[in-house]
């Protein structure tokens, strides 16, 4: 007797890729003969899931992610990871056994040095910038030098914060390759792991819950009684070790160094080698940077920066009235000022901390006026990269280049190839040709221009 589906699903997160892969021609299997039902793709998009590979709050790998995203019926889903490409392939593989429409990319922090007093989308660090890199057909990157930086620079940056916090945290210090390196599947350790180890740590050596409080009381600044109750609410309580001394104010903080982060022009270049766009990342538009997003986004697009990244969730679904309109009304503006430039807007939820929602709800009010140009630019990113991937024709090709007088004009290209193209298309995918036009790569699509 196989394994049933529950326990194929588990095995999907294991950090045994064949393991993974194992689990994921079961589920297949499964889906063919009828035992399990996926549903028709609806209008629902995530192209923003951080994986196992960076930190996921639920600890998803990216073949879990795919498979749930089918499950639960997205149009377009896409995994982001911090400073690594470590899940593009396994799962833009696991998309393509799935049926699902995926892409994949990287996010990182850059030091922008016109902005070294100004906050722009990291609060509270003057001059560093959240950025990413979308539609990547492949992690295997000719070139490894950036992001071989990228990785030993956020090493450093974690390990430094290790060896501040552990004095503090006497006696219950962590060791970095033993205590938390084992989290994580290829050594990208990161803030989040740390608050797991040290989480762990001090349950190891306070067996009395009583004990364990009133160490936890004294360095995090709060009440036995108020931190014993988070014993049972593990993320919330790393998350609060985490506020309280890995951010500003806490003992494992330092002010950013430009040199410990890449800049803007480093990352864009590592987009453009690989056939990825240059994507800049939107906070909610209250940074003292984000109020004048034009001139942000004047500074990004001349760097090459192509798309523009949001996180819905936060943008709209804040307890508070009045920040919440405020943060509404930015939300709307920013959407208009990217679809006059040409910008595809990338949408998703990171789900690199356990409680936020896996898709956002885009019937809400406050974002269903946007569903629409959220679900192209998906659309739009997932055609890019099928076609980078298959015919080197992306979205910022040579290709793309010679053949679209407007953004607009390459927008709506891309987005009738991602309406029309599933990832099973092979046969009409391998009708198209560099060669043909636009108006002739849609005929032959079977689509009008």
């Amino acid at each position: 007797m196989g394994l049933r589906p529950e326990k194929l699903e588990n095995q999907l997160n294991t950090f045994d890729p064949a393991r993974r892969k194992e689990a994921l021609a079961g589920l297949v299997g499964l889906v063919k003969a009828g035992e399990i039902a996926l549903p028709e793709p609806g209008s629902a998009v995530n192209l923003h899931c951080h994986t196992f590979f960076s930190y996921n709050g639920y600890g998803y790998s990216p073949t879990f992610f795919a498979w749930k995203a089918r499950r639960e019926g997205l149009a377009v889903a896409g995994v982001v990871d911090f400073d690594v490409l470590d899940a593009v392939d396994e799962f833009l593989e696991a998309c393509g056994s799935l049926g699902l429409k995926g892409c994949a990319g990287v996010e990182t922090r850059i030091f922008l040095p016109q902005y070294e007093t100004r906050e722009i989308n990291s609060p509270g660090e003057p001059g560093i910038a959240y950025h990413m890199a979308e539609g990547f057909a492949t992690g295997a990157v000719g070139d490894k030098t950036l992001l071989n930086k990228m990785r030993a620079l956020a090493r450093n940056r974690t390990i430094g914060i290790l060896e501040r916090v552990n004095p503090y945290f006497a006696p219950a210090e962590i060791d970095y390759e033993r205590d938390v390196l084992p989290r994580t599947p290829k050594g990208n350790a990161t803030e989040r792991h740390l608050c797991e180890a040290y989480e762990a740590k001090a349950a190891e050596l306070f067996d009395d819950l009583g004990d364990r409080a009133t160490f936890w009381a004294e360095k995090l600044g709060t009440s036995p009684e108020q931190v014993g109750a988070l014993f049972a609410d593990s993320p919330t309580f790393q998350g609060l070790i985490r506020s309280t001394t890995m951010k500003r104010g806490g003992v494992g903080y330092v002010k950013p160094e430009p040199k410990s982060f890449p800049t803007l022009d480093e990352v864009n270049a590592l987009a453009l080698a690989n056939g990825a766009i240059p994507t800049y990342t939107w906070l909610d538009g209250t940074s003292d940077a984000e109020r004048d997003i034009e001139a942000l986004l004047d500074l990004h697009m001349a760097a090459g920066t192509a798309a523009i990244n949001i996180i819905p969730d936060r943008n709209w679904n804040v307890s508070d009235p009045d920040l919440r309109a405020t943060k509404v009304a930015k939300l709307g503006a920013v959407v208009e000022i990217a679809q006059e430039r040409g910008l595809p807007v990338v949408v998703g939820t990171e789900m690199n901390a356990y409680g936020q929602r896996f898709v956002d709800a885009f019937d809400a009010p406050e974002l269903e006026p946007h569903a629409a140009t959220f679900l192209k630019g998906a659309h739009i990113i997932y055609a890019h990269t099928l076609l980078q991937a298959e015919k080197g024709m992306g979205y910022l090709s040579d290709w793309a280049n010679g053949n679209f007088a407007s953004a607009n004009a390459k927008n709506d290209f891309f987005r009738q190839v991602g309406e029309a193209l599933s990832p099973g298309d092979r046969e009409r995918l391998a009708s198209i040709t560099p060669a043909m036009s636009p108006a002739q790569v849609l005929a032959a699509l079977g689509e009008q221009p």
